[in-house]
């Protein structure tokens, strides 16, 4: 039966992610109904502070509704279902399938920063809070209308969001209000993955919550993906057949999957050099999930069989890691911002003693991290890329980034607004700068909203 429509205002409330990037999780209150949209952790912080302020949260949430499997989106969600045991977790098939892999992965590391860093608090959750969670988790199919609360007077649904395998965006439809949520989307077609499927503009919406990533970024908008392929595939050969590596930073779900099949095709057309190409450990986890839902890839997409490519190996053993460098090979390795002790971290360090190697950034880099200050350093700066080990000088000059993004540059996103043509427009998932230009230049003349974490806004029919 249609739900009849009356007007109602609803509260939203940031419990993450409000004029930031991490720990997005945000609370929206409609008529005694709590849903929380997204439930991640926050990727500069450590221990209780990473999580989403839950303090603000004054009874159990109906539901928990996660767009995608990054931990920047679902990574606090055990820990959420450990507070409110009668929260219901909803996502697409292929995301529980890709939280399955990434939760029990943040607990090995968080088991492992209790150890290097001493974080008394870690790990927030445990092995059997990740299996009870996706266990409970519902996994609903793009498209399909599922009720969300025991009054039964909310429906929710999941659209194509272009960012990643199961990646969503969700629409929420209460008697008074319709608010959509874009969580992180891409517009344009990937090399697996198809871009942002349009927002029918029959659904006529009150409140759209969307990610505002590359608002401070005006490089973005000319970019086009064969271009910046095109572009890659010069940066990469030149290195290799100077006798280097090329090392590829990337995120472990959705950059790792596309740059690997990329580089497939390059060397399949003859434009890359027939070289080993190798991965890293949870980038090959996620692949496996890329395989069992061809549904939600490209129709047209190519998906090599993950024996295609080798593994990394040890990347903590020196040795190792010289004999990886010894000859002209393409590594793609996590994580995509290069954080201390991870695998491309660890490889790097040896890299930058060097001048013939490259490293190539292809995703979003948050200023303090470390792939960031690589990116913008010059050489003879030392930079510590393991913990309790000393500086390392950079000889290496061959660090450049490439648009490769999952995320919609900001004209992008100024269209999608434009197109749904929402009563209110509610800005997150953004730097400070973002988000001002963003809402400075992307309001339409619909009432604009850019709320902190933990202040409570007032969104009118």
């Amino acid at each position: 039966m249609p739900l009849v429509k009356r007007k109602t205002n609803i509260e939203f409330t940031p419990l993450g992610g409000g004029r930031e990037i991490g720990s997005n999780s945000y609370l929206v209150r409609i008529d005694g109904r709590d849903v929380i949209l997204d439930c991640g952790v926050h990727p500069k912080k450590e221990g209780y502070p990473a999580l989403p302020d839950f303090s603000l949260l004054t009874r159990a949430p109906d539901a928990a509704i996660i767009s995608h499997g990054h931990v920047d989106h679902c990574g606090a969600l055990p820990e959420l279902i450990k507070r409110f045991p009668s929260v219901t977790p909803c996502a697409t098939t292929a995301t529980v399938s890709i939280m399955d892999r990434m939760l029990h992965n943040s607990v090995a590391v968080m088991g492992t920063l209790a150890r290097e860093r001493g974080i008394r608090e870690y790990p927030l959750y445990s092995h059997e809070d990740v299996d009870s969670t996706i266990r409970r988790t519902l996994g609903i199919r793009l498209g399909q209308d599922f009720l969300i609360n025991r009054r039964k007077d909310m429906t929710a649904r999941f659209f194509h969001a272009g960012h990643v395998l199961g990646g969503a965006s969700v629409l929420l439809r209460t008697p008074g209000h319709t608010l959509f949520y874009s969580g992180d989307i891409c517009v344009a077609d990937q090399e697996l993955v198809a871009g942002l499927i349009p927002l029918d503009t029959s659904i006529k919406v009150d409140t759209l919550i969307i990610e505002s990533t590359y608002g401070a970024n005006a490089e973005a908008d000319g970019v086009r993906y064969e271009d910046e392929i095109d572009r890659f595939a010069e940066a990469v050969r030149d290195v290799l057949e100077d006798g280097g590596v090329a090392l590829v930073p990337s995120f472990a779900l959705g950059r790792s999957q596309e740059l690997l099949n990329i580089i497939a095709r390059l060397q399949e057309t003859g434009q890359l050099p027939d070289v080993p190409v190798l991965s890293s450990g949870l980038g090959r986890a996620i692949y496996e999930v890329y395989s069992l839902f061809p549904e939600y890839l490209r129709s047209d997409a190519n998906l090599r069989p993950l024996s295609r490519f080798g593994r990394t190996g040890d990347t903590w053993n020196p040795r190792a890691v010289r004999k990886l460098l010894s000859e002209p090979t393409i590594i793609i390795a996590t994580s995509g911002m290069m954080v201390e002790n991870t695998p491309s971290a660890l490889i790097t360090q040896e890299m930058v003693r060097h001048t013939h190697h490259g490293i190539f950034f292809v995703g979003y880099l948050d200023p303090d991290s470390l792939g960031y200050k690589l990116l913008h350093c010059r050489p003879g700066d030392a930079l510590q890329f393991q913990l309790d080990a000393p500086p390392v000088k950079v000889k290496l000059e061959n660090i450049r980034w490439f648009y490769f993004s999952a995320h919609a540059p900001r004209e992008a996103l100024c269209n999608v607004i434009r197109r749904i043509q929402p009563k209110n427009v509610v800005f997150v998932h953004g730097d400070p700068g973002a988000i001002d230009w963003m809402y400075t230049h992307a309001s339409n003349g619909c009432a604009k909203f850019a709320p902190t974490v933990g202040e409570t806004i007032i969104l009118e029919t």
